[in-house]
């Protein structure tokens, strides 16, 4: 099963860069296929796909012929739409929404009387409930101080490990270290990912298709 986004110019459904037009069901065929370059390309996941093109469609694709294959993306010689939805502003304010309470818990851990995150989150949830003027205002307020708690978090972070690293007496072991702090960040971010995608298939369910 594979994923790609596409653009919508009016009742045109265009890859990104608007070379090539799409219908549903209607093979594509490039006889020349190439990494970023030549050829039709899909992720495994949505949210691979959506990391590559922020379009307002998405579709689930059906590919056959020639291939090159990477971790996060293919890129293939046919390929043709079997399922097509609308991707609204709505879709990425839900996965917003979705993705910062993954992460507020950790952030709250670390700064208990920091609520700057937890009312943006509240306020983009008002958008979503109710998208108005007046909401989306305050969710665009919230969301700039909720990113200035980050930053300045990420600031005390960066700080603190800097004054580790330059305390630490043993070069090998400062790399060893590093090494395992990054293999610990790297599961983390794996399921994370892996949390989001299965997010992002259910919320197929309610998505509404292209028509």
């Amino acid at each position: 099963m594979y994923y790609k986004f596409l653009r919508l110019e009016g009742k045109k459904i265009k890859s990104n860069l608007g070379d090539c037009v799409w219908k549903k069901g209607e093979w594509k065929h490039e006889d020349k296929i190439n990494m970023c370059n030549y050829g039709f390309h899909c992720s495994s996941t949505i949210l691979d796909a959506l990391s590559f093109v922020k379009g307002e469609i998405l579709a689930k694709v059906e590919v056959k012929g020639k291939k090159e294959v990477k971790e996060d993306k293919s890129v293939h010689s046919d390929m043709r739409l079997v399922k097509i939805w609308n991707w609204t502003k709505k879709d990425s304010v839900a996965l917003s929404i979705f993705s910062a309470e993954l992460a507020i818990k950790n952030f709250e851990k670390l700064y208990p009387n920091d609520n700057r995150p937890r009312l943006a989150i509240e306020a983009a949830k008002k958008v979503l409930e109710n998208d108005t003027e007046e909401n989306r205002s305050a969710a665009a307020s919230a969301a700039e101080s909720a990113e200035s708690a980050v930053w300045s978090a990420e600031s005390a972070v960066w700080s603190a490990e800097s004054a580790v690293w330059s305390a630490a007496s043993a070069a090998e072991s400062a790399r060893s270290a590093r090494s395992a702090r990054s293999a610990r960040s790297a599961r983390s971010a794996e399921k994370i990912n892996t949390k989001i995608n299965k997010w992002l298939k259910s919320h197929l369910k309610e998505m509404k298709e292209y028509k």
